[in-house]
């Protein structure tokens, strides 16, 4: 195991980061281990659970990488049997689940470890949900309507991007609607969630930028939305700070591993402020790009969000969010900038995106469950207007 250089708590100090935050007081599972080479606990914790015989979930591009093996190995030398299951695709659908689940069923599993993305932990707790309490996703679609107890979950990230190792969502698209389906239960949410910065090291660079977009927009739409709290806003404004100072340095530097790791901290803050909150429309007016365009997530999302701010600023007390969050500048600038680093200042003209779309784009993104949690309301008119200011 690697010795970390640093801590939460060193990686926090300067900012207006509170304790309650650094320690992971309001995550929905069980605990939080942060550090260089904490994947090596993987099977461990996974032995204390009262785990015999673990399903990894992951996705055929890290299967070529060593962190497949290194969770494997943790897990056979803690005196366990493994069965890997390879096949998650991005924003993983219905279907994906279904086989994941075959895989579980065939291997007896009584654990289950989602290594990955947000598509890897989504797949892994949508398996969960199939696996102990039956039926199909659209059952689970809401929140807490799982009747049965649930397998443990062990939650290790490669990416610092949707923050799902601190939630207990699991985002499952329908395979026929193409209706993206947030499935939550308390009893969805890891055990343990292992923060391991040396992982996202090889993230390609695209990728890193990407998951790094999406992980503010978690930050910046729960500051904001209109489900926030006072401790929901203490991680969105956490994860933010941490987010904001990372991401250049880690495009710059794939190696900085103390810029990795203030990403990996500051993603899993936004995911909790997702938790205990919501999004907004950045996120509804996101996945019909993905869905109708093929617009990588990340990409849909950031493109949206320097115009969801600006249409978000007309009401008074999110601009002072806002201006609280990005002091001496202009927040709308500030994410222009790091789009700007991150390749991704594209309009949706040059990716793809017809201008005769963007009605049906605008009714879809109307209907999507994040849009209800926007501070300002909005109905489909309103966030056609949004989609033409992004658009050229």
């Amino acid at each position: 195991m690697s010795q970390s250089p640093f801590t939460i708590e060193s990686l926090c100090k300067g900012f207006d980061i509170p304790d309650r935050v650094q320690g992971f007081s309001d995550i929905p599972g069980g605990k939080v281990i942060f550090g260089c080479g904490t994947v090596a606990r993987v099977g461990t914790e996974a032995k204390a659970l009262g785990a015999r015989r673990v399903l990894v979930v992951t996705d055929p591009g890290l299967a070529r990488t060593n962190a497949v093996a290194r969770v494997v190995e943790s897990i056979e030398a803690a005196g366990l049997a493994s069965v890997v299951y390879a096949e998650v695709h991005e924003n993983p659908t219905t279907r994906d689940v279904d086989r994941c689940v075959a895989a579980a069923k065939e291997g007896e599993v009584d654990l289950i470890v989602g290594l990955g993305g947000g598509s890897s932990m989504d797949t892994a707790k949508g398996c969960n949900f199939l696996l102990t309490n039956g039926g199909q996703m659209k059952d689970y679609w809401g929140v807490g309507k799982a009747t049965e107890p649930m397998l443990p979950l062990i939650a290790v990230p490669t990416t610092s991007g949707t923050g799902s190792e601190c939630q207990s969502f699991a985002l499952i698209a329908d395979a026929e609607s193409h209706a993206k389906m947030a499935c939550g239960d308390k009893k969805a949410a890891a055990a343990v969630a292992i923060l391991d910065p040396e992982l996202t090291i090889t993230m390609p660079t695209a990728v890193t930028a990407h998951t790094g977009i999406d992980a503010i927009a978690h930050a910046l739409e729960t500051a904001v939305c209109s489900n926030r709290t006072a401790m929901s806003s203490e991680y969105s404004r956490a994860g933010w700070i941490l987010l904001d100072n990372g991401l250049a340095r880690v495009l710059e530097d794939r190696n900085d591993l103390e810029a990795r790791a203030r990403m990996q901290l500051g993603s899993a803050f936004a995911g909790i402020a997702i938790e205990n909150s919501m999004l907004g429309i950045a996120h509804s007016c996101a996945n019909p790009l993905t869905a109708h365009f093929n617009v990588v997530h990340g990409q849909a999302v950031g493109t949206m969000l320097p115009h969801v701010i600006n249409f978000n600023s007309r009401l008074p007390e999110v601009a002072a969010i806002y201006a609280s969050l990005c002091k001496g500048g202009d927040l709308e600038s500030r994410i222009k900038e790091h789009l700007r680093i991150c390749s991704m200042d594209k309009a949706l003209s040059e990716l793809g995106v017809s201008e005769d779309s963007l009605g049906i784009l605008s009714e879809e993104a109307a209907k999507q469950w994040t849009a209800q949690f926007n501070p300002v309301p909005v109905d489909s008119g309103d966030l056609e207007g949004v989609y033409r200011r992004a658009f050229n």
